[in-house]
């Protein structure tokens, strides 16, 4: 898959998680599906893709989390995974990744993200849903084999154990429904979908529970590096036209 933006110069992607499970709230069970970190596994799930990416890491705890003016000038998309510690990301950050994103820069929501401040604050509405977690099978649809995030897709992806995302998913009408998940309980769920904020693109996509190891899996790789490509390339703006009016005295009385 090409590395290569708009602009001729190499992808640049940063890789964002919170990092709360891996230092405190699971530290057993992530060192054996995510010994690196979700963050760890995501970025080296994208290199493979993407050999000639300049391809960052970030999370909480990191200075201003990792999300530098300037980080953010240097990236072409941003993948966003969070759980516990929405509230911990602080406004002023959150203001930064919104100004870039409508600016251009793509984001991937991933997961749990679906509550974070960064995701809310674009999409206008609460972001809840309905969720149990059993580590029942999740089979992903693909919905739309059209569109480029779903090239190469298999359907249905099979995810042997998840944690269960069900509708209603309290999100605006997507601009495109790309992948639709089905669960052992019968529930269904969006589970692949896109938005467009100013001129950023935006994928959300929600398999990637911390307790199972799905971005080990080969498909859920190629997906994200789908999106990746997908939201890399920012949506073109259209200028106003200009009309020209003879001058007249319109308030004269």
């Amino acid at each position: 898959m090409s590395a290569n933006t708009t602009t001729g110069r190499p992808l640049r992607i940063t890789v964002w998680n919170e990092g709360v499970h891996e230092a405190q709230h699971d530290p057993a069970s992530m060192a054996v599906n995510y010994p690196d970190g979700i963050h760890g596994a995501i970025a080296q799930g994208l290199a493979e893709h993407f050999p000639d990416a300049a391809i960052r890491t970030a999370v909480l705890a990191d200075e201003e989390h990792g999300l530098t003016e300037e980080v953010l000038a240097d990236t072409n998309v941003l993948l966003w995974w969070g759980h516990r510690a929405h509230a911990e990301v602080d406004d002023a950050v959150v203001d930064r990744v919104q100004r870039h994103v409508l600016a251009g820069m793509g984001l991937l929501v991933l997961h749990s993200a679906h509550f974070s401040k960064i995701f809310i604050r674009l999409l206008g509405t609460t972001c809840s849903l309905l969720w149990r977690n059993e580590g029942e099978r999740e089979l992903v649809w693909n919905v739309d084999p059209t569109h480029p995030i779903a090239q190469g897709i298999e359907s249905p992806i099979i995810i042997p154990e998840q944690e269960m995302y069900g509708e209603y998913f309290d999100i605006p009408a997507p601009d495109e429904l790309v992948f639709i998940s089905s669960f052992e309980g019968g529930e269904i769920f969006r589970s692949g979908i896109t938005f467009t904020r100013g001129r950023g693109r935006i994928f959300y996509f929600s398999p990637g529970d911390q307790e199972y190891p799905v971005y080990h899996q080969k498909q859920i790789r190629q997906v994200l590096a789908n999106g990746v490509a997908w939201a890399s390339q920012p949506e073109v703006r259209r200028e106003s036209p200009t009309v020209q009016h003879p001058e007249r005295e319109w308030f004269a009385r």
